[in-house]
């Protein structure tokens, strides 16, 4: 689906030459140092700073990476206006994935986006158009953080734009690069712009906390997969951007931050696979971690606790099969 755009606003906002480090929730920064044609928005997720993020690029086809949970979507609508766009200009939604946390504000912004396509791996475009069984395997997933997600809204079939590894989505001056990352999840991809330099990430090379400048290990349920995972690292390394663009947080000079994702995740798996083999019972190995591991202060107690149990769970169900 491509439409001609009517010229729009320019306006801009003053912008930052560097990246804010203690953005609050609903914050919109344009990313500058990173391209001038970058913007995102910290969308609250969770109920924490730091955490989720969802990108806008003022390309001559505009685009949004991600759109968070839905449950604040309007932060979305923020973070467009705030990069001189006006909604209806808006032509492509990129969804790295399915997750809630990544796609479930697509059904909500297609209404906002009057003419915007959301371009999806083609394994989860069936689960946008007819999100009850992803409704119900993110309740199963996620527990008690159900309560800061709303129950996602379906994108219209006409509006699905499917994608696999090997297409690029054209945006004029800037371009999006696919590329299959199913070690997450097997509808996840990750998108490189050349002209930005940058890869957005998705949960590919982990979760980034600015405050802290570190990177933490993503293994959720059910489809986490370590060798797939590892896998993931090696197709960003290859890609070889300046700049991570992490769904979970912000984006980060690449660095020697690939090879430290790959050495910690490798590790967080054998850790997990030996206090099962110590205690020999996986609720006793989930408490375990939730007492020891360090995690970004920001997050609060509720989330950390959480976050920790979730990607526990993730490995242990990983092990089994």
């Amino acid at each position: 689906m491509t439409v001609h755009r009517t010229a729009r606003r320019r306006q801009r906002l003053t912008s930052t030459q560097t990246l804010v480090l203690d953005m609050t929730i609903g914050d919109v920064t344009h990313a500058s140092v990173v391209h001038e044609d970058l913007w995102y928005v910290d969308t609250g997720m969770y109920g924490v700073e730091e955490y989720g993020s969802v990108y806008v690029i003022d390309a001559e086809r505009p685009a949004v990476v991600d759109t968070g949970l839905g449950t604040n979507y309007e932060r979305v609508l923020d973070a467009v206006e705030a990069a001189g766009i006006d909604p209806e200009d808006v032509e492509v939604i990129a969804a790295t994935h399915v997750h809630l946390d990544h796609a479930g504000g697509a059904g909500f912004l297609v209404e906002e986006f009057e003419d915007a396509a959301v371009y999806v791996h083609e394994i989860g475009a069936p689960h946008l158009v007819d999100p009850e069984r992803l409704w119900e395997g993110t309740k199963a997933a996620v527990g008690d953080q159900i309560q800061y997600y709303v129950e996602p809204e379906p994108v219209p079939e006409d509006w699905i734009v499917e994608i696999e590894d090997g297409d690029r989505i054209e945006l004029g001056d800037h371009s999006l690069a696919v590329h299959h990352a199913p070690g997450h999840a097997p509808h996840q991809v990750v998108f490189h712009d050349p002209e930005i330099d940058g890869a957005f990430t998705a949960d590919a090379a982990g979760i980034y906390s600015p405050s802290t400048d570190e990177v933490h290990v993503t293994s959720p349920p059910s489809n986490f997969d370590l060798d797939r995972a590892l896998d993931d690292v090696e197709t960003l390394e290859a890609i070889g951007p300046e700049w991570l663009l992490y769904g979970h947080f912000g984006p980060a000079r690449t660095a020697d931050r690939l090879d430290t994702y790959a050495e910690i995740l490798s590790a967080w798996v054998a850790d997990v696979e030996a206090a099962r083999d110590d205690l020999g019972d996986d609720d006793a190995v989930i408490e375990r971690f939730q007492e020891t591991v360090e995690t970004p202060e920001i997050w609060g107690e509720e989330k950390s606790t959480a976050e920790v149990g979730m990607n526990v769970r993730g490995v242990l169900t990983y092990l089994d099969q």
